[in-house]
């Protein structure tokens, strides 16, 4: 999938040390499948700091979800679970993390959606009253969010030419595990995930990815062999 980030800067590389808390879904690193919607942050944060605002597109693997190795939480629709998920991340009484999941996708609660959860917190409307109040704003939003750093890896800025070959080896090595393992494709694409391998694969500096895939698919044995 690709999604993207908007900023003042582009994003070469992701800091969550410098990611803010208190957020819909805590701490973490923000991105979004709508454009539009990255444009318009941009614009907004570029106007703050005095300049132009800078979408940056990354390539989000969603196969993350489910990757036994990461904690994930979705939220596909505005519901009871992610409005009380959203007032305990916005909590003002401390900056530390309220949860431990690695990745976090679901709408957002942007400047309309926050303004009426601070009237539900005021006691100026119920929660059925909210429910109500947010049908009059049928515009999607969508947002995902990355709060550990073992959750960056299924993240990475795109490079059209490499990422599509990337993602081309990585499908015929995983078929090649699920053949000769006699693995189901779960478990073929979690190993494959997991290995070294595919870190310097999708590191598209390493430039790994010029290899011919059975190169790599070699490697990847021999990294997988038991070790004596």
């Amino acid at each position: 999938m690709q999604v993207f980030h908007g900023s003042y800067t582009e994003i070469e590389s992701v800091d969550l040390n410098k990611c803010q808390s208190n957020k819909d879904f805590g701490r973490g690193f923000y991105v979004t499948k709508f454009k539009k919607q990255a444009e318009e942050w941009a614009e907004i944060i570029g106007k703050v700091n005095k300049t132009v605002g800078v979408v940056t597109e990354f390539t989000f693997y969603e196969r993350a979800f489910t990757e036994e190795s990461l904690k994930t939480l979705r939220f596909c629709e505005y519901n009871d679970e992610w409005f009380d998920f959203i007032i305990l991340n916005r909590n003002l009484e401390t900056t530390e993390q309220k949860h431990d999941y690695d990745i976090i996708e679901g709408p957002v609660a942007d400047d309309k959606v926050q303004r009426r959860i601070n009237r539900y917190l005021e006691g100026e409307i119920s929660r059925e009253e909210f429910f109500e109040q947010l049908t009059k704003y049928p515009e999607p939003s969508h947002q995902i969010c990355f709060c550990t750093v073992n959750s960056l890896r299924m993240l990475k800025k795109t490079n059209y030419k490499s990422i599509i070959k990337i993602e081309d080896i990585s499908e015929l090595i995983v078929e090649k595990l699920v053949t000769n393992f006699d693995f189901d494709e779960q478990t073929a694409t979690e190993k494959f995930f997991a290995s070294s391998t595919f870190s310097k694969l999708s590191d598209t500096a390493t430039k790994f990815y010029e290899k011919d895939w059975t190169e790599i698919y070699k490697i990847l044995l021999n990294e997988l062999k038991p070790q004596k």
